[in-house]
Order: C-alpha cells, then sequence, then structure tokens
C-alpha cells in the first residue's frame, strides 16, 4: 500500500477524504509549505502535477502549501515552477512517494492490540487522528490533550465541559539512590540519609499542618520534606514554610511517585 495509515470502511479502495488527507499531509510534510517552508500559517491541499494538465487525487500528487505559493504556481507543474530550485524539486518529488514508514509500525502493532481485546468480549473500537479532529471541531473545542482523548472514536458523545478541570498529572518517579549529594562539579558535599520515613511521614507527602501555636499559628497544605528532628518543610501553592512539626502533620496523600494540579 502507498499509504498505510487508512483505515475503515470508506477506504477499502486506497481513497483519503477530508479530514483524513489533511491529517495525513500534515503529518507527512511537517505541517509547513513545501515551496518555500513557511510554518504557522493556513495551509492548502495542492496538486503537484495539476489537474489541469492531468494530475490526479491520489496522495502520492498531493502536497501543502501556503496561499502565496499556491496562487504563483497556479496550473504550472511542479518542473517549470522550481526549475531555478533543483534541490527543493528533487526533495519534493522524493518525499511526495515516501510512506508514513512509522505510520505503518503503528497500525501494524495497533491492530494486533485490537484483536486482542476483542478477544476479551469488551466493547471495542478504533479511532484516527483526523477523526479525533472532526469530532472536536463539530463541537467547537479547543485543542487539548484532555478533550483529543474524549473525542476519539465514533462513539464520541455530545461534550458539556462547562466547570470542568481536568487533572493534570506529572510522573515524578520515586526519588533517587543516590548516597550522597553532590556539588555542580559531581564531588560529594553532603550525606543523603538511608532512612525515608521519619515519624510516620515521608518527603513527597500531601499533608495538612494546623498549626496552632508560636509564630506560624495557620493552616498549611503541601509536600513536605521531612527531617530526622521533626521538623518538616511544607511546599504550598503561597510558598515553603519552614519548621513546621509533625505533630501538627495529617497525612492527605502518601507519595505515590506522581505531582497533582
Amino acid at each position: 500500500m502507498r499509504n498505510p495509515d487508512i483505515q475503515g470502511k470508506e477506504y477499502q479502495q486506497g481513497t483519503l477524504t477530508g479530514y483524513e488527507t489533511r491529517e495525513f499531509l500534515l503529518e507527512k510534510w511537517d505541517r509547513q509549505c513545501a515551496y518555500c517552508g513557511i510554518k504557522d500559517v493556513p495551509l492548502q491541499i495542492e496538486h503537484i502535477h495539476p489537474r489541469a494538465q492531468g494530475g490526479s487525487n491520489s496522495i502520492t500528487n498531493l502536497t501543502l502549501s501556503c496561499s502565496k505559493c499556491n496562487t504563483k504556481k497556479g496550473t504550472k507543474d511542479i518542473k517549470e515552477f522550481l526549475k531555478k530550485e533543483p534541490l527543493r524539486l528533487e526533495r519534493i518529488l522524493k518525499q511526495a512517494k515516501r510512506p508514513l514508514a512509522d505510520a505503518a509500525a503503528v497500525n501494524t502493532t495497533r491492530f494486533a492490540l485490537l484483536e486482542v481485546l476483542k478477544a476479551t468480549g469488551l466493547p471495542v473500537e478504533t479511532g484516527s487522528g483526523g477523526l479525533t479532529k472532526f469530532n472536536r471541531n463539530q463541537q467547537n473545542l479547543e485543542k487539548t490533550h484532555w478533550l483529543d482523548a474524549a473525542c476519539v472514536g465514533k462513539s464520541t458523545p455530545i461534550l458539556n465541559i462547562e466547570g470542568v478541570k481536568p487533572l493534570l498529572i506529572t510522573a515524578n518517579g520515586h526519588g533517587t539512590r543516590q548516597l550522597c549529594r553532590t556539588d555542580k562539579f559531581g564531588i560529594p558535599n553532603r550525606h543523603c540519609s538511608r532512612t525515608k520515613f521519619h515519624f510516620g511521614f515521608q518527603t513527597g507527602d500531601i499533608v495538612k499542618a494546623v498549626v496552632t501555636t508560636g509564630k506560624k499559628i495557620g493552616e498549611y497544605i503541601g509536600r513536605i520534606a521531612v527531617r530526622s528532628t521533626g521538623s518538616f518543610n511544607i511546599s504550598t501553592s503561597n510558598g515553603l514554610i519552614q519548621g513546621i512539626s509533625y505533630k501538627y502533620c495529617k497525612s492527605i496523600h502518601k507519595k505515590d511517585g506522581y505531582s497533582y494540579a
């Protein structure tokens, strides 16, 4: 197949339409004008060999062009249009026939995984980047990772996102196995305790501290850095609070290697 990035009954004859064509071309041509290389502007689907001269709608005859280059090229053949830029001409003609090898590898894995999931008896469906974009645009939703995840597949419902805020999660890991800390030259300069837990807490736990006496009376919520002395530091949304006794701390969420926003 010249184009491995097709799927579904509407593409069994080897043609691409609408969003699928545009998404494929955006990936293939690096989201820039093939003739001048400009990015971040509206791009038009352009026939390399003009239809007025017998050019086809085959995916290998399509590229992306900015409005200025598209108008300038008009119905000229690409060899005539780029006769003074032989290197660019050679690159475009070579790129036009190149399939998306990465997409082929992903598709092979994807359909193997699909068959395994279907065997479980669970309801399973497949989608594509073009379909996701179509679903999102139909509902006038902005492009974000969490909305893209909600717009995958034919069963995408009407989404009411008013007041909805996604939970942003970042994988931070569980620390390091370093036996000591180093300076910028890599020379050990301070000890790293092997004891992670102190008074039932460990660095990275999210706690709530209600301080009732002393200079730091108040309520603080954030991640703690523990010390063997029992005097902890709490990183809150308003800054770092130092020297809070473990006696005032109540665990909200134990460290699990992730941060949440």
